[in-house]
């Protein structure tokens, strides 16, 4: 494989790393906020951000699965690449 292409895959390993990590950190947030404090949802996740907390929850989850999925193919794409490339 040309180093400028495995360069680019492993930088999209790390970024699906990094969706995945931060997303589901976030979800998570947003699953303890719903058990501890369910009049919080439709309030705003920050002054920053003004997104209802419920649905910033859902789109949080939907990115950590996006990271996932985008980390495991290119991990495994790299790994079947690797194998390819080994001597025999």
């Amino acid at each position: 494989m040309p180093t400028s292409l495995s360069r680019l895959l492993l930088i999209l390993k790390a970024v699906g790393q990094t969706l995945f990590l931060f997303g589901f950190l976030a979800w998570l947030n947003g699953v303890v906020i719903q058990f501890t404090h369910p009049d919080w949802l439709p309030q705003p996740v920050s002054h920053l951000l003004h997104v209802r907390t419920d649905t910033f929850t859902i789109i949080m989850f939907l990115v950590s699965a996006f990271g996932f999925l985008l980390w495991r193919l290119i991990a495994e794409f790299l790994k079947v690449d690797r194998e390819r490339s080994q001597p025999k």
